[in-house]
């Protein structure tokens, strides 16, 4: 399994997690429409993709946004959504993921990243790979 950042070029492969959604998210959840513009998309400097393929075929993606902040730190990161194929869940495409983009935060120097995590195998998830919860929201979680 190989794990990379999307970028200018990689138009076909959101068209295809777009498309293939409801494999990646949970029973009764996904699909959508692919965004208007995958060229902006996959150039503004604000959004990172990264995704997980086995045999050159896409098996998890990660999306966060980059958030731009008037205080402290500067920037945070915002989980924005996660989906790994119902045929590879609980082999280790989730952690991949969540590693690459640990990866680029120390690299950039971005301290916080969070999310919302909406369902309890979500909250476990995000649990076990480090986020802790806020007592007063319970679905706001974060990891520094």
């Amino acid at each position: 399994m190989n794990v990379r950042l999307l970028g200018p070029g990689d138009e076909a492969v959101v068209a295809r997690l777009v498309d293939e959604d409801v494999d990646f998210d949970l029973d009764g959840r996904g699909g959508g429409d692919a965004p208007a513009d995958l060229v902006a998309y996959l150039a503004d400097p604000a959004v990172l993709h990264w995704v997980a393929e086995a045999d050159g075929e896409p098996v998890g993606h990660l999306h966060c946004t980059i958030v731009r902040l008037s205080y402290g730190p500067g920037r945070e990161l915002l989980l924005y959504e996660i989906g790994v194929r119902e045929a590879w869940r609980r082999q280790g495409v989730g952690r991949a993921l969540m590693a690459a983009m640990t990866a680029w935060m120390d690299a950039e120097g971005v301290a916080e990243v969070w999310v919302l995590a909406d369902n309890p195998g979500a909250r476990d998830f995000y649990a076990a790979v480090g986020f802790v919860a806020d007592p007063e929201q319970p679905t706001y979680m974060t990891r520094g």
